[in-house]
């Protein structure tokens, strides 16, 4: 396979194994600072995938809430794929840290009584939100949190 520019298009999408955390890659500025980037995969690739309502949902409160329990959250948003979320932190290189921050926001999600700005003034299709699917895209992946270091099945990240 020709190497891509892209990383995950690098990543043999038929050998990994969802749900799993995975740090795609460091980048270091001029400054000295670094951003670390990664997969927060949700379910197997080319099997399954989050359906839209729920997964603009789970954008949203992952967004509002990953930044309580993770310091230099630059973003989080979700693949075109459907599959799960990229996550961009600043100088945050503990990937226990970066774990245990994601798994506090999944609950987060689970408690939501409601999706933060999901309305036309803060949202570009506000009317695409199921906040029940969310919910249940959350504790799937709470349920698996003994899985998410291994991406590949038993190897370790």
């Amino acid at each position: 396979m020709k190497k891509m520019n892209v990383e995950s298009f690098n990543l043999d999408h038929k050998k990994v194994v969802a749900p799993y955390v995975r740090l795609v890659s460091e980048t270091t500025g001029s400054h000295g600072d670094t951003v670390y980037k990664y997969d927060l995969r949700f379910t197997q690739p080319n099997d399954d995938h989050l359906e839209m309502p729920g997964l603009h949902a789970l954008e949203h409160l992952m967004a509002e809430n990953i930044r309580n329990h993770i310091e230099g959250v630059l973003d989080i948003g979700p693949m075109g794929c459907q599959t799960g979320f990229y996550l961009s932190v600043l100088n945050e290189s503990s990937y226990d840290a970066i774990i245990e921050g994601f798994a506090k926001t999944l609950d987060d999600c689970v408690n939501a009584e409601e999706v933060p700005a999901a309305n036309e003034t803060q949202c570009g299709r506000a009317a695409n939100h199921s906040l029940p699917d969310a919910k249940i895209y959350a504790k799937k992946m709470l349920a698996k949190k003994d899985q998410w270091r291994h991406v590949f099945g038993e190897d370790q990240v």
